[in-house]
């Protein structure tokens, strides 16, 4: 067989058997050319020269900067030596820094050594006047060279050289004194007249100058008699002076503050007036007091069913409100018959009334027009359960006066006092009001006595 030359397939193998389709061979790859690099040394010295460059640079600009301030300092030296002023100490030149590193680490950020040897007069300098500051020595060891006087180039001057005189001064001040302070009294004198007031030198830079209707309360129709040049007139300043140095000044002002003042002592006093109606109203009747207009009100009047009769007729008065602040001035007709016989009441006075009311505390006795009260204290100096058991109503009192009191119409009265001994009055008390008079006497002397220990 071996001779017919015809060959005979090889059998497949196992594992050709058991696969399903054949695989075809892989097609070669080309071998991956290497990546391009750049050499590193190239930009390696590139950086390397730009760092030296630098580095020259800093080196020239910081010795340019240092011979500049060397020659700044000889200029200085020489300017103060031409003022004769000591040189300045020649400051050490800082350390050069070290060259920059690639890294910089805590200790190159936070580096000192250039500051080495230096003290804070050195890092601070000296100030503008050539004087170290204070602490500028080192631990003390070195001290403040002493600085040589500065040369008097221009002598100080002193208060005499202006020529000061305090007498000038003062007569300076004197005639430029301020005059016409509003509320301010002043004497001036009449020294022209016009048809709208009167001007009045009262010693500023310029007359002051009187309204026609500001100078008298009434009415005024001649001024030129009123007020003849020369005249001295009392004043009061009612504005101050205006860009002419001239006041507004009133002579009915002042007499309306004087008038408001006379009748708030008339008031403390209690005193009746006699004064003359001039007018009325549908609530009273006016009048005039010290200049000022008073109002007696219908309810106040004695007759103040018809009171429009009253015009022209003179009645008595009291006072019931002073107000200057609100201009307000109340009479009263009524109060003034009670006013007047406070008048004529004294403390330690005996006299007779009778009781018009019985009230748990006293008796009220009348004692014509005006009412006085007799407490129950001061009736009796003995017990009594009942102030009947002495005095009724309708009864006719003898009584001493203990206390007056005009502002509020109180008359306090005693009958304890006239009594021999203790109660007398509840066993005869015809007796005690007959002899009433001779033992006033010396009860009077009793109160006096009280008065005396009081005070």
């Amino acid at each position: 067989m071996a001779g017919t030359g015809n060959q005979q397939p090889s059998q497949p193998s196992a594992k050709q058997a058991q696969s399903p389709r054949p695989v075809p061979p892989a097609s070669p790859r080309p071998p991956a050319a290497p990546p391009a690099r750049k050499p590193p040394q190239v930009l390696q010295i590139t950086k390397k020269d730009e760092q030296l460059q630098l580095e020259r640079q800093a080196v020239e600009a910081r010795a340019a900067a240092e011979a500049a301030a060397q020659h700044a300092a000889e200029l200085e030296n020489a300017v103060r030596a031409s003022r004769g002023e000591a040189p300045l100490a020649p400051q050490r030149p800082s350390a050069p820094s070290a060259p920059a590193r690639p890294s910089a680490g805590d200790d190159d950020l936070f580096d000192m050594s250039g500051f080495e040897g230096l003290t804070m007069a050195d890092l601070i300098g000296p100030d503008d006047k050539g004087k170290r500051r204070g602490g500028g020595a080192s631990g003390g060891s070195r001290q403040a060279a002493p600085q040589p006087e500065r040369s008097a180039a221009v002598p100080a001057r002193t208060v005499d050289d202006f020529d000061f005189d305090a007498d000038a001064f003062l007569a300076a001040l004197d005639e430029q004194e301020f005059v016409g302070t509003t509320g301010e009294v002043a004497m001036g004198t009449v020294v022209a007249l016009e048809s709208d007031g009167v001007y009045v030198d009262i010693g500023g830079k310029a007359p002051g100058f009187m309204p026609k209707k500001e100078c008298a309360l009434g009415v005024i129709t001649n001024l030129k008699e009123r007020f003849p040049r020369g005249t001295q007139v009392e004043v009061l300043v009612t504005r101050e002076q205006n860009a002419d140095g001239m006041v507004t000044v009133s002579a009915r002002a002042l007499a309306l503050r004087q008038s408001w003042e006379k009748v708030r002592v008339l008031e403390k006093e209690g005193k009746v007036l006699q004064v003359k109606v001039n007018g009325f109203n549908r609530g009273g009747v006016t009048c005039d007091v010290e200049g000022l207009r008073g109002f007696i009100p219908r309810s106040q009047l004695q007759e103040g069913e018809n009171h429009e009769a009253l015009v022209g007729k003179t009645l008595g008065v009291a006072f019931l409100e002073v107000n200057p602040e609100t201009r307000k001035l109340v009479l009263s007709e009524k109060k003034a018959a009670t006013a007047a016989i406070f008048q004529n009441l004294d403390v330690g006075q005996l006299v007779e009334g009778q009781v018009v009311s019985i009230k748990p505390y006293g008796l009220f006795v009348d004692l014509g027009g005006i009412s006085g009260l007799l407490h129950q204290s001061a009736i009796t100096g003995g017990q009594m359960r009942d102030l009947r058991e002495v005095f009724g109503q309708g009864d006719r009192v003898k009584a001493l006066i203990t206390e007056l009191d005009p502002g509020r119409g109180r008359i306090a009265l005693n009958t304890a006092l006239l009594e021999g001994q203790p109660g007398e009055l509840l066993i005869d008390r015809d007796k005690v009001m007959a002899e009433a008079a001779d033992r006033a006497n010396r009860a009077r002397s009793v109160l006096r006595q009280q008065e005396q220990s009081a005070g």
